[in-house]
């Protein structure tokens, strides 16, 4: 089942993002081309959605410029929209290069180097762009499906990925692991000459995934984790009534509680042996001994140096977290893209540590939802 949104469409304009959960969320763009409304179909998630308070800018999308409501043809023709479909499959992988000993095997991939293998349920979003045809579709959905079908999951689904396809053969230099990040290129070199791509989003399980706009060698990966914390909004400078008349319920004294749900998106190359934008193992621990440990079961404002000056709304926690992360794991070779933390089903704060590519695209990845 997918859950439909009607998304605005324009470009050069502010973003205001109106959610991001996989729950069904649109983008609402502010400026743009009056009334023009396009449908993104989004799939139907277990997790909630979130509120998100950063507006970004959005750049041209590669999207042919599009006639005015009079000037289109019949049913929609010509006029732009973004597209997604789900796909899922089953597959096991082995995590060994045999260049390297036992030893060095599981120094490396931990226990995901054991023979013969562990597997995942992936899920995989496909997003495409075009201009309506003359029936008001940007592709028939029966062709998508046959070609994701065809392409991608009857040879993946209940298979041994390492065997699977020759990007994935090890014996030859070329060869790399099949991580989440290297799979979802070799997804993208079979389905980009049969559908309009603009963006691929692979989940290998819900706390792990992986994000391509392109058919490059960069990719995003992304990371879920969450910590249990209690706080209170209020200025220090400001009396009690004053604090009450800004934050609400959110200024009482002895604070409330959340648990926050992280997640943590890094940018970098996939390496072309090992597979990977950065070591996964490095950057769980990375963000557990910086975040998770020194945040969870505390009282922010008094346990969390930082916060007993600054007034840790989720937007300052968010802001707190990319300062203590970008260094890290810029020296474990990728870059901090993006931090989003949600206190709430309701809300949520999103915090971009350098140009937010993840959102220049129209709304092509907001399709895919940021959970």
């Amino acid at each position: 089942m997918v859950a439909a949104k009607a998304v605005a469409m324009g470009w050069d304009r502010k973003q205001t993002r109106a959610g991001s959960g996989l729950m069904g969320t649109g983008v609402a763009l502010e400026g743009g081309w009056p009334n023009q409304l396009c449908l993104i179909t989004l799939p139907r998630m277990t997790q909630l959605p979130g509120r998100s308070r950063m507006t970004t800018t959005l750049t041209p999308p590669t999207l042919c410029e599009p006639p005015g409501p009079t000037l289109a043809g019949a049913h929609g023709q010509g006029r732009p929209c973004v597209i997604t479909r789900r796909a899922t499959f089953s597959s096991s992988h082995l995590y060994r290069l045999p260049e390297l000993s036992d030893a060095q095997n599981e120094a490396r991939f931990g226990r995901c180097s054991l023979a013969p293998g562990h597997g995942h349920n992936y899920e995989l979003i496909v997003s495409m762009a075009g201009g309506l045809d003359q029936d008001g579709m940007v592709l028939n959905l029966s062709d998508v499906k046959h070609a994701i079908r065809r392409e991608v999951t009857e040879p993946l689904d209940f298979r041994f990925l390492n065997d699977c396809w020759p990007e994935f053969d090890l014996s030859r230099p070329e060869g790399r692991l099949p991580t989440t990040e290297a799979l979802l290129q070799a997804i993208w070199q079979r389905l980009a000459p049969h559908l309009p791509l603009i963006g691929l989003r692979l989940y290998e399980q819900p706390t792990l995934w992986a994000d391509l706009l392109d058919n490059t060698m960069e990719a995003f990966l992304s990371i879920r984790t969450h910590f249990a914390a209690a706080h209170r909004l209020a200025r220090p400078e400001l009396s009690q009534a004053e604090n009450e008349q800004i934050y609400g319920k959110c200024a009482r004294p002895h604070g409330h509680g959340h648990n926050y749900l992280l997640d943590v998106t890094v940018r970098g190359t996939i390496d072309p042996r090992t597979g990977m934008v950065c070591d996964l193992a490095v950057l769980q621990q990375l963000v557990n001994n910086l975040v998770v440990e020194p945040f969870d079961h505390t009282f922010l404002n008094k346990d969390v140096a930082h916060f007993a000056a600054c007034v840790p709304t989720a937007e300052n926690i968010a802001l707190h977290i990319a300062d203590l992360l970008t260094a890290p794991i810029a020296a474990a070779g990728a870059s901090l893209h993006k931090v989003r933390l949600q206190e709430s089903p309701n809300n949520a704060a999103e915090v971009f540590a350098e140009v937010p590519l993840l959102e220049m695209r129209p709304a092509s990845l907001e399709a895919l939802a940021a959970v």
